[in-house]
């Protein structure tokens, strides 16, 4: 029984938290690579902010879902505090960039600059987990299925939240332009009234 137990630790599975975290630095990594093949393209501003876009999405969710599900778990397995403190120090990094891009358009100074420094940021994380965070998770008593299943079940209850929260802003933001609308319509009535 123990040599049957050990066997299905050491399989990787679908929900295999180092799976699932792997998945989300190819998609990134590709991602990247969409926006490379933009860069020197005249009249791409807008297929470059929309990947830009994903790009800080994508990043933004995981960062959260390590934060708040992956890193306490591995933190407490593999006791590297050097490891782990850099990759928060990493995430902290990477949060000031996605924060300034988002704020910014492609046609703006320094925004390929900040997308190809992000880009440097994340690769290095990813290597950092790859080859060193993974393997001593590979290596500790943590069940990696269930860890992964909490990562899904927090990776979907955040795409509700952000949906909820992104339609809350376009009403309020639609709501704000009628109202801009009727003011600056009875404005205009009041002085063809006054005339």
């Amino acid at each position: 029984m123990k040599n049957q137990a050990a066997e299905n630790k050491s399989q990787t599975t679908r929900s295999d938290v180092i799976n699932l975290l792997k998945e989300d630095h190819k998609k990134v990594k590709s991602l990247f690579t969409e926006y490379e093949e933009l860069h020197e393209k005249k009249g791409s501003n807008d297929k470059k902010a929309k990947i830009v876009q994903q790009i800080c999405t994508e990043l933004t969710l995981h960062a959260l879902t390590e934060e708040a599900i992956v890193y306490p778990v591995v933190r407490k397995a593999i006791h590297d505090e050097d490891l782990m403190d850099e990759a928060d120090i990493e995430h902290a990094g990477a949060k000031g960039l996605i924060a300034e891009l988002q704020a910014m358009n492609p046609d703006e100074s320094h925004y390929h600059a900040k997308v190809t420094v992000l880009k440097e940021y994340i690769e290095h994380h990813v290597k950092e987990e790859e080859k060193n965070m993974f393997p001593q998770l590979k290596g500790s008593d943590v069940d990696r299925d269930e860890l992964g299943q909490k990562v899904m079940n927090f990776k979907e209850e955040e795409k509700v939240k952000t949906k909820t929260s992104t339609s809350s802003k376009e009403e309020n933001k639609e709501k704000n332009n009628h109202s801009k609308k009727s003011s600056s319509s009875n404005s205009s009535k009041k002085e063809n009234d006054s005339e």
